[in-house]
């Protein structure tokens, strides 16, 4: 096993788990084997810290011996050094996931209420914004311009919030960019799978002054700024087309 590199029998690989005892992995559970490779099983909470493969270098057993001294201890201890390493490799992987959900899990705290808040937010405006174009709206189309920029500036405040949150999550996502786990994979083991549909923008892009026209990846305020832009467009446009437009002078 382990590849080309080595073949282990059951007897040496025995007697490399006995030296490696008191260095592997604590929170080792398990080890499995195929016919190329081991595979360690952990389990970490993700609060422990990152392990950290120890020295064997000074033990009896593991220490460098060279094949011209002895073959046989020289290949042992070389098959040795690869298994721990083996193990601590695997073991930094799956503690870094363990470390990605829970640190989601300590920064999305109210964001489903905040997203869905910002949704319902929406689904007014777009109400507001649909009725001006039924007949009834031209019976009080001041009102209901006025109703279409209380739903406006409601969406924006709650699109705000939500960016506060989803900030922090995006900032979760960057220390652990090198995690197995996908975004959307890591906020559902931290039991939040509606969050793939969360507006979540890279880092980055949070905090700008403005953004390219053509630039998609937005936090949600500049998501709504773009449609009410576009609304405002419209019902000015449309304004100036019926002569229902304020005149200015």
């Amino acid at each position: 096993m382990l590849g080309t590199t080595f073949r282990i029998s059951p007897n040496e690989l025995k007697e490399i788990f006995d030296r490696l005892q008191p260095y592997l992995p604590k929170n080792l559970t398990k080890v499995g084997s195929s016919s190329s490779w081991l595979r360690f099983e952990h389990t970490f909470t993700g609060r422990e810290q990152e392990p950290v493969e120890p020295p064997v270098h000074t033990d009896p057993r593991l220490g460098y011996v060279s094949e011209s001294e002895n073959p046989v201890e020289h290949r042992l201890r070389e098959m040795a050094t690869t298994v721990l390493a083996t193990a601590y490799e695997q073991a930094r992987g799956q503690w870094r996931d363990a470390a990605y959900v829970v640190a989601l899990k300590d920064v999305v705290q109210d964001a489903p209420a905040l997203w869905r808040t910002y949704q319902d937010e929406l689904k007014a405006l777009e109400a507001a914004y649909g009725y001006l174009r039924t007949p009834g709206a031209a019976k009080e189309r001041p009102s209901a311009l006025s109703r279409l920029v209380d739903a406006q500036d409601r969406t924006r405040a709650a699109a705000a919030v939500f960016d506060g949150r989803a900030e922090e999550i995006a900032r979760v996502h960057d220390t652990y960019l090198y995690s197995d786990l996908s975004h959307d994979a890591a906020l559902k083991a931290a039991g939040y799978p509606a969050a793939k549909d969360w507006a979540v923008a890279s880092s980055e892009s949070y905090g700008q002054d403005s953004y390219g026209d053509y630039v998609s990846d937005v936090p949600l305020q500049e998501r709504v700024r773009r449609l009410t832009e576009q609304q405002d467009a419209h019902v000015a446009k449309v304004g100036r087309l019926s002569g229902t437009a304020p005149q200015v002078g």
